[in-house]
């Protein structure tokens, strides 16, 4: 196993993503097409008749094996896109992805949990949907039950859950994977207080475990103390990259200028 991650490599050439915007020709006004919030908005082809978002132009990032790269900007500056393109949600419109290891996206803390299925049930069926293999399902409950707290509530239907428990099992499950590229948006959320520290302690095992971390954050101090190198993204382009300090004090510097 630690000779694959030693080889997990995450490579993106001057990607650039558009999204095409329908039926929306003649509602935008001149004025409209200059630059916005979370990309650039164009006319192309004949007559200028087909409207686009550029959400991302031309990243250009490679990672390899401990590699903690943070993604720090204001909302619609491009990261949450970044990390869907990582994930291959997202094609590129332009330039190429090379990726070497298993993609493991953490975006949400409810991975399909289905509310007529046990509890057990949902670690099986969460698990397959999360890429584990039913040896790695087998293997990984145990510590899944004893996380959660649940007990014999993994027996039920999670239709019955509190919205509390639905946490508790959407995040033991979640967290469960051994990810070899780890895609981790600051969203994912960990309950109540008491449940808190538990929870962070268990992310910070998660990301030892991952050969690549990619983090999206607007917070400088999450960075600071989970990553060793960063960008910054504004309007779909990365306008800083390299240490974790320097880019995160660009950022406190574009902050002060906006305000």
């Amino acid at each position: 196993m630690e000779e694959l991650r030693i080889m997990a490599s995450l490579i993106l050439e001057n990607v650039t993503i558009d999204f095409p915007i329908y039926g929306s020709q003649k509602s935008f006004r001149h004025a409209l097409f200059e630059k916005a919030t979370g990309g650039l908005i164009r006319r192309e082809g004949k007559n200028s008749q087909r409207v686009t978002v550029r959400a991302l132009e031309n990243i250009c990032l490679n990672l390899s094996h401990g590699d903690r790269l943070g993604m720090i900007g204001h909302n619609g500056a491009g990261k949450s896109t970044l990390l869907r393109v990582c994930a291959g949600v997202y094609e590129p419109t332009y330039g190429k992805i090379h990726i070497n290891g298993k993609v493991s996206p953490l975006f949400s803390t409810s991975p399909g949990l289905d509310g007529d299925d046990t509890g057990y049930e949902n670690i099986q069926t969460c698990g397959m949907f999360l890429g584990m293999t039913p040896e790695e399902i087998a293997r990984k409950t145990p510590e899944i039950e004893q996380f959660s707290e649940l007990g014999d509530y993994l027996s039920l239907p999670v239709r019955t859950y509190s919205t509390g428990m639905l946490v508790r099992l959407g995040f033991g499950i979640a967290t469960s994977i051994d990810p070899e590229i780890l895609l981790l948006d600051e969203g994912l959320g960990a309950g109540d207080a008491r449940f808190a520290e538990r929870a962070n302690k268990r992310v910070d095992a998660l990301v030892e475990r991952s050969s690549i971390l990619v983090l999206a954050s607007h917070s400088d101090t999450l960075i600071r103390s989970m990553c060793n190198k960063a960008v910054l993204l504004q309007g779909g382009r990365i306008i800083a990259s390299g240490s974790v300090e320097d880019v995160t004090k660009e950022y406190q510097s574009l902050n002060k200028s906006v305000a």
